[in-house]
C-alpha cells in the first residue's frame, strides 16, 4: 500500500492526491502539519518537504517524480503520453511550469508585498499567454486530459487566493479551470482547507 504524506494546503501535495484518486487505487494520506512537520518528515526527504510517497522500501519526493511513478505502475488511465514524443514535450512544459509558475508559489505564500504583488503578475502574464490554447481544446494536451492539467490545476484553484485577477482575455483559461475543479478526482482530493480557497 502507498502512503502519500501531504501537506494539507501544499499545491504540490495536491497534485500526488489528484492522481491517486484518478488511478482509483488503494493508498494511505497522512496529512503533515506544515507548521509542526514530524521528525521523520526530515529522514524521509532531505528538503524536508512534503510530499513524500513511500511504498515499501521505496520512498520518493518532489511531486512531478512521485506523479510519473504511480503513472507506471498503475498505468490505468494513463496520464502520460505514450508516444516518447509527446511524452519528452510533456516533460518539457511539467519543467516550464515549475520554473515559470510554480517557483513563484513560496514567495506569494511568504514575501512581502513587493515580491509578492512581482509574483502575483508573473504568473498573471503567464497564464494569460496559454489561454488562448483553451479556446480551441479541452484540456493542456488536447482532449485528453493528463499530467499537465494535473500539475496546473492546484495553481488555477488558488489563483483568488493569492490575489491574482486574470484579465478578460484569459476566459478560455477560466473555462477550462472549471472543467478541471468538476473532474471526481480533483474534489475528492481536496482537503478541507483547500475547500475554503475558493468561494
Amino acid at each position: 500500500m502507498m502512503t502519500l504524506y501531504s501537506g494539507t494546503t501544499c499545491p504540490f501535495s495536491q497534485r500526488c492526491r489528484i492522481v491517486l484518486y484518478e488511478k482509483g487505487m488503494d493508498f494511505q494520506i497522512t496529512d503533515v502539519d506544515l507548521f509542526n512537520k514530524p521528525e521523520d518528515l526530515a529522514v524521509m526527504n532531505p528538503y524536508n518537504r512534503v510530499p513524500v510517497l513511500v511504498e515499501r522500501d521505496l520512498v520518493l519526493y518532489e511531486s512531478n517524480i512521485i506523479n510519473e511513478y504511480i503513472d507506471d505502475r498503475f498505468p490505468h488511465p494513463q496520464l502520460m503520453p505514450a508516444d516518447p514524443v509527446m511524452r519528452a514535450r510533456a516533460r518539457l512544459f511539467l519543467y516550464r511550469f515549475e520554473n515559470e509558475l510554480f517557483c513563484h508559489v513560496d514567495t506569494l505564500e511568504k514575501g512581502n508585498a513587493k515580491t509578492v504583488d512581482k509574483a502575483r503578475q508573473i504568473i498573471r502574464d503567464n497564464l494569460t499567454v496559454i489561454a488562448p490554447v483553451f479556446a480551441k481544446q479541452k484540456y493542456m494536451l488536447g482532449e485528453e486530459f493528463s499530467m499537465l492539467d494535473v500539475a496546473i490545476a492546484p495553481l488555477l484553484w488558488r489563483l483568488e487566493h493569492y490575489g491574482i485577477e486574470l484579465p478578460r482575455q484569459a476566459a478560455p483559461l477560466a473555462k477550462y479551470a472549471e472543467r478541471l475543479f468538476s473532474r471526481p478526482a480533483f474534489i475528492d482530493a481536496m482537503t478541507p482547507s483547500e475547500k475554503v480557497m475558493r468561494k
